[in-house]
């Protein structure tokens, strides 16, 4: 199973730093954020990743990661996103290194505290499809909300108005080779982007959507606050173990 990590994009909600760096560059607490979804990663046993970069620092994360060494990786593979298509197009951009295997892809700018280590042994064991990660959270109407019915999701709703549960779709997916495929057959949104929540629908209308609750705290880091929460949260679980 291979992984990928989204760190394309401008950040342009976290200017004026993402002037002059890449959002995934930016430090939470005391490392770049790019560390915290390679190192989920690595500890749920999968050692061969791809980075979708993108922006006018790209070449940064090849002089701050190198092969990968510091994570105990052999080599780390990157690719190059051109503006700004949304996340099913960065993904889009990994089809050759998948090479038809299955995928968990992460976003870059996602931080948990847990491990998930036990939901990719569960998915490399799952026939066909998808499994997405859920967490509740306060304040749904800002993701993109499940719709539960007993086991099963039986949609996603983007940033619904009046969401239908109290969960939010995170910033990790595990998907077989078909993800490619659908895709090949997305049109672009409103905000012209291919859209991961139509990605996760096709599945879902196949009956090949799963999902986990993930334990302990998840934040993104992708706004200023977002940012802020990520380094207390990240803080006190350093600081905890000293």
């Amino acid at each position: 199973m291979k992984g990928i990590i989204l760190a394309g994009g401008l950040g342009s909600r976290l200017a004026p730093l993402t002037k002059i760096t890449n959002k995934h560059l930016l430090p939470v607490y005391d490392e770049p954020m790019i560390y915290y979804p390679i190192r989920t990663l690595v500890e749920a046993g999968i050692n061969d990743i791809l980075i979708v970069t993108g922006g006018n620092s790209a070449g940064d994360f090849l002089r701050l990661l190198g092969n990968g060494k510091e994570f105990g990786l052999k080599a780390i593979n990157y690719t190059y996103q051109e503006g700004e298509g949304g996340i099913a197009e960065a993904l889009g951009l990994a089809e050759h290194f998948a090479d038809n295997q299955k995928i968990i892809v992460m976003l870059g700018d996602n931080i948990i505290e847990g491990s998930i280590k036990q939901a990719v042994s569960d998915f490399e064991k799952q026939p066909k499809g998808s499994k997405i990660f859920l967490k509740e959270v306060s304040d749904p109407h800002r993701f993109g909300v499940p719709v539960i019915d007993g086991k099963k999701i039986t949609a996603i709703e983007e940033k619904p108005k009046k969401p239908k549960s109290n969960y939010a779709v995170i910033g990790i997916y595990m998907y077989d080779s078909q993800v490619f495929d659908i895709i090949k057959t997305l049109k672009p949104s409103d905000r012209g982007e291919l859209e991961i929540t139509d990605v996760n629908n096709a599945y879902i209308k196949s009956n090949m959507m799963t999902y986990e609750i993930i334990d302990g705290w998840w934040t993104d880091a992708g706004t200023f606050e977002s940012l802020f929460h990520a380094t207390k949260l990240v803080h006190a679980k350093k600081t905890s173990k000293k």
